[in-house]
């Protein structure tokens, strides 16, 4: 039997205004590209496709007879998009239309066949065609006008077009998901990329976020302190390689040199260092970053602001003057509220740049004292001026104390200041306070004594001392203000002034000194709030110790206590000590903690990988992240490598507030537990948070 031979439907022109929109098509729902986008392609290119149409017939004539018009079934958007051009006038309405003309069958059918049977272009041959078109000379925005969709679309699939043949190759045959392929595009390594497809494809889990962490193994992020100081552009001008993910936000990409960047960061800091030698400092210490407490025992210079020239008095004036006419206003509308609050920024912006002024110091002080250069946090380039070391004080000239065998007495030097301290009160034969005689300094020319006036001895005046000391007990028990008063001031002396100054009370302070130090802790928020509060009352303080009693007698009542607290804080000690097991240190630690209500993730400790996480067995891991989100979440990681574990850890535990025991607010069971343990040989914290087998560094009881 002969085999049927296809016959396909006639194609004619048919002018525009012959055809009308069929009811049959099946496609109601709007969806794809707009009619207007549509037109617009058709007035570039002309139309692409034919237009099905059926041949209206007469319905009151004879039967069968065809009118002349065509309704069209298949292609309704682009009869829509031709019309739009007919009403804007790009088209004439008897401009003759391709058309392929149907009469067999039913007019529903062929709109859901021709829609049915549409195969929807694969991705991958959608980016292979923007590189094609990339490669004939047009730009990137050009194609994204053409195809009306973003630039940052057409970059995204030029990108997705770059990566390894093997990988591509992978995706077409849905080896690959879309997300993996978009994740291989943080590198342009193509050789990277295949050893990684490679690892990963023998692996369970092959998801996008590891393939990410992979490609930037040992690389540095954008965001890192020494990227911000060095900047991108420098970096790349010295050869540097940065990867950028097109599809999700990568805080600026990574740095693929470490190597690099360091040498950068050095040469900066060295040139920065330089400046500041040729201002005249004895010494000026350079490096990323420094210890927490690396100042302290050191004088800080006091110096002198630079005044404000006539033009910048003048700018701080009229700032000044526009922030209290716009504070006195009320905006009329939430537009110019916005208007005005920016404004509110713009000058608190130019007003601390005005106040920010630099410092002048004695070119005596200069000589002697030092700079220290670091980047801080943010990446900005922090001078620390004007910090003089013990061994680099002045020496104390040498004067006379009138004393009972005449010899030279070498009174201690009075703080910051460098002056003399005050010479202590003689008590004299008829046991009455008075001011010391006159100092003079010992030489051939000292005055000789005089006859029949000579000092008290020695074990006599222990004696009278003895009664004044209990007598001085007795009354201060009796004035808590002035035992209140005599106790900040002990405590001012050795936490502001470098040699202590003189205090008869034997009250010491010791702070704990930081042998083993977590990573940036000079960035954190209570160090920085400690710091800021030590320099904002370093600046109400006298220069010279000898004046401090006074001017903390002039204090009221709430400034002398604020400053009491801020003394009195430097001698907590909560440190876990393994050479140095006190549990009642810890359990009292644990007691001042619940008094004041110590919340340490509001105090922004969070468990990251340098924190925490990369610290601990993959157990505690699983247990952190099962205890914050549930256990789902931990079954998302646990098959994961410890690295991994622990850097995917990090962002599900992000912004829950999740703390480790150690750190969890202390409950009075805990602290009944503790204070019973006198004795326990047992560890206090678990021993992985003990460190990683280094030796201990022993507290160092240092002043305040």
């Amino acid at each position: 039997m002969a085999t049927a031979k296809i016959v396909l439907n006639a194609s004619r022109d048919i002018p525009f205004n012959k055809l009308v929109l069929s009811q049959a098509n099946v496609r109601k729902v709007k969806a794809g590209v707009s009619i207007e986008e549509l037109a617009e392609d058709i007035a570039r290119r002309t139309l692409l496709h034919s237009l099905a149409v059926r041949p209206v017939l007469d319905a009151e004539g004879a039967e069968g007879a065809e009118t002349g018009v065509y309704e069209v079934p298949v292609g309704g958007r682009r009869f829509r998009a031709l019309e739009l051009l007919v009403k804007q006038k790009r088209m004439t309405k008897t401009q003759p239309v391709p058309c392929v003309v149907r009469t067999g069958g039913f007019a529903e059918e062929d709109s859901l066949a021709e829609n049915l049977q549409r195969e929807p272009l694969h991705p991958l041959d959608q980016f292979r065609a923007f590189q094609t078109l990339r490669e004939a000379g047009l730009g990137e925005e050009e194609i994204a006008a053409r195809f009306f969709v973003g630039a940052g679309v057409v970059k995204q699939r030029l990108k997705l077009a770059t990566v390894a043949a093997p990988l591509l190759d992978a995706y077409a045959d849905d080896k690959m998901t879309l997300e993996q392929l978009m994740a291989f595009t943080v590198t342009d390594d193509q050789a990277r990329q295949e050893q990684v497809w490679e690892a990963l494809s023998k692996a369970y889990s092959r998801e996008p976020y590891q393939i990410r962490r992979l490609l930037t193994e040992g690389a540095v992020r954008a965001s890192d302190k020494r990227a911000l100081f060095v900047g991108l552009e420098a970096y790349e001008a010295a050869g540097g390689v940065v990867m950028r993910d097109l599809f999700l936000h990568d805080d600026g990409g990574w740095l693929q040199d470490p190597a690099l960047l360091d040498r950068l960061v050095a040469e900066m800091l060295e040139a920065e260092a330089a400046t500041v030698r040729a201002e005249g400092w004895k010494w000026v210490e350079v490096a990323l970053a420094f210890p927490y407490g690396h100042s302290r025992g050191l004088r800080r210079l006091s110096g002198e602001p630079v005044p404000l020239s006539e033009a910048e008095q003048a700018t701080y004036d009229a700032l000044h003057a526009e922030y209290e006419r716009l504070e006195g206003n009320d905006p009329a509308d939430a537009g110019e509220l916005d208007a005005v609050a920016q404004r509110f920024v713009e000058i608190d912006v130019a007003l601390r740049a005005l106040e920010d002024r630099p410092a002048v110091y004695e070119t005596a002080e200069v000589a002697r004292a030092g700079v220290f250069v670091s980047v801080d946090a943010e990446g900005q380039l922090q001078i620390d001026r004007g910090y003089v070391r013990p061994e680099d004080e002045a020496p104390v000239e040498p004067v006379a104390v009138p004393g009972n065998d005449g010899q030279v007495a070498t009174p201690s030097a009075a703080g910051a200041g460098g002056a003399v301290a005050a010479q202590p009160a003689i008590i004299t034969g008829n046991a009455q306070v008075s001011a010391p005689a006159p100092v003079s300094v010992v030489g051939p020319e000292a005055p000789k004594e005089e006859e029949g006036l000579r000092p008290l001895p020695d074990r006599l005046l222990t004696e009278l001392s003895v009664h004044r000391t209990l007598a001085l007990r007795d009354a201060v028990a009796g004035d808590p203000d002035i035992a209140f008063l005599a106790a900040l001031h002990a405590l001012c002396l050795r936490s502001f002034y470098q040699r202590g100054g003189g205090s008869c009370l034997d009250l010491e302070l010791k702070s704990a000194g930081f042998g083993v130090q977590p990573p940036d802790l000079a960035a954190s928020a209570s160090a920085k709030a400690i710091d800021a509060r030590q320099r904002s009352w370093g600046g109400q303080l006298p220069q010279a110790a000898a004046d401090l009693w006074a001017t903390l007698s002039a204090f009221d009542g709430d400034s002398r206590a604020a400053l009491f607290a801020h003394c009195v804080s430097f001698g907590v000690n909560a440190v876990h000590e393994p050479w140095n097991r006190n549990p009642q240190r810890l359990a009292h630690a644990d007691a001042l903690a619940q008094a004041v209500g110590l919340d340490m993730a509001a105090a922004g400790w969070a468990p990251t990988v340098d924190a925490y996480l990369g610290r601990v067995p993959k157990a505690r891991i699983l247990e952190a992240v099962r205890e914050a989100r549930g256990p789902e979440a931990a079954q998302l990681i646990d098959h994961l490598r410890k690295p991994d574990m622990a850097k995917e850890a990090e962002r599900l535990l992000a912004g829950s507030g999740w703390l480790p025991e150690p750190l969890r607010p202390p409950t009075d069971a805990s602290m009944e537990g503790d204070a019973g343990a006198e004795g326990d040989d047992t560890e206090v914290l678990p021993a992985f948070l003990t460190g990683d087998g280094e030796a201990p560094v022993p507290t160092e009881a240092v002043a305040a």
